[in-house]
């Protein structure tokens, strides 16, 4: 049996390891060898090209791609759209624009390192003028969205902005913007209505997410600003801009959406109406400080048209200048205004629009409303006659000592009808009428209140301005809830109870009623229309830019209240008399003036509280409403003024000048005034 050995190769002459399936071993042929060199000749051509490239790439070039990299970044940048004038009934403009240069910051483009960026914030506040604490907690607010800009300063001075413009290399992520800021042309004129402009807070923007706001939009933040917003602050446009890796711009803007200005809104108000009421209010209030009522500090004037509740003039007084929050807003131009915590007081709250927000005792002015509640239930005849003394004293007081109503004239004594006594201002004709009121039988209710109620006394009027007070109409109901162990631990079982006294006092108008200007002036609106309630309002449209008018909603009709319409003669007739017959309360007012006004003056008791006295201060607030031209009412203006004394020294007075301005008429000189 032949045997079968394998051969090795000797050591050194195989480069490849042995394999017990092969007989003969691998072989380094010349064939082979040749294959291999030129493989490791391409293989080393082509490192050598990957190492001759990115040398070129990283040495010769290096620079060049740098800069292109640096340079090759995109930003969407939201261009602001002018918003929409404000305009009064004429087109006059109110509010507009003013084109501005403001500083904005991206705070990601700022440094990283903490140093080198409180040392270009440090300089960019002393440049702007701007307290770095400032700068710092506007960026901080924008701690989760570091692509929104911050504005530093909306309106910049022109060396401020060429400074910056000089050595932006030297300001990474600080930008120059064309914005716009409010412009008030009158000053003070119409503030509160007005209202102002400021960048939306967080809590807006979580509570408004479905109408498109982002952070650092300017948004209406109180009066038709505000109402009104949606319409006013258009859409803001898109650009893109490329930009370098420290925020320096590139390329100019490319517009991609352009910013659609807003809608231009049209008020029922009257400029010159509106000048002469502020300025009314003014002169009302140095009438009273002369007549010794030197608490005498505000008011409010509404002039309104009977016919559709067009709201003609609303001046409330102190007053500011909106101008304050256009552009960069200081705490120390809020202070000079009043409109800090620590001013507002001292300057007795500029910001409250007193017209709609302000709540007074209407005192006298309030007898119409009684006047026409006791015809419609049958408690009296108009033309019968009641006694007018200088005191009252309740028949169903049951108490030892009866509580005396004194009458503001303590030396009449004559009996009188209702067109009288409302002329005269009898206060015993109406306690009486007070008394009668609380004598009906419970299955009656509380009639006095609930035609109150129908003439929109403690509810709002549904003005399209806020915010707006409901004022307060006393119902037994309303004592009972109100009055309780808890709240009155000592006298809650007596003052709970609706006793004769309070409906005598709210039948002149005092104790516990309030109401509003607004109020007050829409219930003598529907004394003027013949018996429909009108809701207030400012808005007479809004128009494009092309000045086609958008359809939005406009205010209700007014409505009929159910009220005699000789009721409301006799009422008229008494308000007529009131200021044409010498022994009416506004007659040395009213009576030469060409323009025949029916009007009502009122007196009203208040406690108030003064910065200075711990403990409160009863003052009498100055009233006057009323109508005219008498024969076809198309002016409404009610006045009020605060601590004044008496309706007819002050607020009479002072409506009177509104009338003056609407009418183009003035009046004879005024004389002597005895009036509540």
């Amino acid at each position: 049996m032949a045997s079968t050995t394998t051969r090795r190769p000797a050591a050194g002459r195989s480069f490849l390891p042995p394999s017990a399936n092969v007989v003969e071993p691998y072989r380094l042929t010349p064939g082979l060898a040749l294959r291999v060199g030129i493989l490791g000749v391409v293989t080393l051509a082509v490192f050598a090209a990957l190492f001759l490239r990115l040398w070129a790439l990283e040495v010769l070039q290096g620079t060049h791609y740098l800069k292109t990299a640096e340079n090759n970044q995109l930003r969407t940048v939201r261009l602001q759209a002018p918003r929409g004038p404000i305009l009064d009934r004429n087109r006059t403009p109110l509010v507009t624009n003013a084109a501005a240069t403001g500083i904005e910051i991206w705070p990601s483009d700022l440094p990283k390192i903490y140093a080198d960026r409180y040392r270009e914030l440090k300089r960019l506040s002393r440049i702007s003028q701007v307290p770095l604490y400032q700068i710092a907690a506007a960026i901080k607010k924008r701690a989760n969205d570091p692509l929104t800009p911050v504005t530093v300063k909306a309106a910049a001075r022109e060396d401020q902005i060429h400074y910056l413009a000089e050595h932006r290399g030297e300001f990474p992520g600080v930008q120059i913007a064309q914005t716009y800021i409010r412009h008030y042309p009158y000053r003070s004129v119409a503030a509160q209505v007005l209202g102002y402009v400021g960048e939306i807070s967080s809590p807006q923007l979580r509570h408004d997410t479905k109408k498109g706001y982002l952070l650092g939009d300017e948004i209406g933040q109180a009066g038709v600003e505000s109402s009104y917003d949606s319409w006013l602050r258009g859409k803001a446009g898109l650009a893109q801009l490329r930009v370098d890796s420290l925020g320096r711009a590139r390329s100019d803007l490319t517009l991609t959406r352009p910013s659609q200005p807003g809608q231009a809104l049209r008020l029922t108000l009257d400029l010159n109406t509106q000048k002469a009421a502020e300025s009314a209010l003014n002169y009302g209030i140095r009438l009273a400080r002369a007549d010794g009522e030197w608490a005498a500090r505000g008011g409010a004037i509404v002039a309104l048209d009977p016919r559709n509740g067009a709201i003609v003039a609303m001046a409330s007084s102190p007053t500011y200048k909106p101008s304050v929050f256009a552009g960069r807003v200081t705490n120390r131009g809020l202070a000079d205004q009043g409109l800090t915590k620590k001013t507002a007081e001292q300057k007795n709250f500029p910001s409250l629009d007193r017209a709609l927000a302000g709540t007074y005792p209407p005192g006298s002015t309030f007898k119409p409303i009684t006047a026409l509640a006791a015809m419609q239930e049958h408690l009296v005849s108009p033309y019968a006659y009641l006694p007018c003394t200088g005191s009252y004293t309740s028949p169903n007081d049951r108490n030892v000592k009866k509580q005396v109503f004194h009458n503001w004239d303590p030396f009449i004594d004559r009996a009188m009808d209702m067109p009288t006594a409302l002329a005269y201002s009898c206060d015993t004709y109406f306690y009486a009428l007070g008394d009668q009121f609380w004598a009906l039988p419970a299955d009656r209710g509380s009639p006095l209140q609930r035609w109150a109620s129908r003439f929109g006394f403690g509810s709002r009027t549904g003005v399209d301005l806020g915010p707006e007070a409901s004022g307060l109409l006393p119902w037994p109901s309303w004592r009972k809830r109100t009055y309780t162990k808890k709240t009155d631990p000592c006298c809650w079982q007596v003052d709970r109870l609706w006793k004769p006294g309070d409906s005598i006092q709210l039948a002149i108008g005092q104790k516990d009623l309030l109401v509003t200007p607004l109020q007050m002036a829409r219930f003598y609106a529907l004394l003027a229309n013949g018996g429909r309630l009108v809701t207030p309002h400012l808005l007479f449209d809004i128009e494009n830019q092309n000045g086609t008018v958008v359809p939005v909603p406009s205010a209700p009709a007014p409505q009929k209240v159910g009220v005699d319409a000789a009721a409301l003669d006799i009422v008229r007739q008494g308000l007529y008399e009131a200021t044409h017959l010498p022994f009416g309360t506004s007659y040395p007012v009213f009576g030469s003036f060409p323009i025949p006004i029916a009007g009502k003056t009122g007196t009203a008791e208040k406690i108030i509280h003064l910065p200075g006295y711990p403990t409160g201060l009863l003052k009498n607030q100055s009233w006057w409403c009323g109508f005219g031209p008498f024969d076809n009412p198309t002016l409404v203006v009610c006045a009020v003024i605060e601590n004044g004394g008496h309706g007819g020294t002050a607020a009479a007075p002072a409506a009177l000048k509104v009338f003056e301005q609407y009418f183009h008429t003035k009046a004879a000189t005024t004389g002597p005034i005895h009036s509540d």
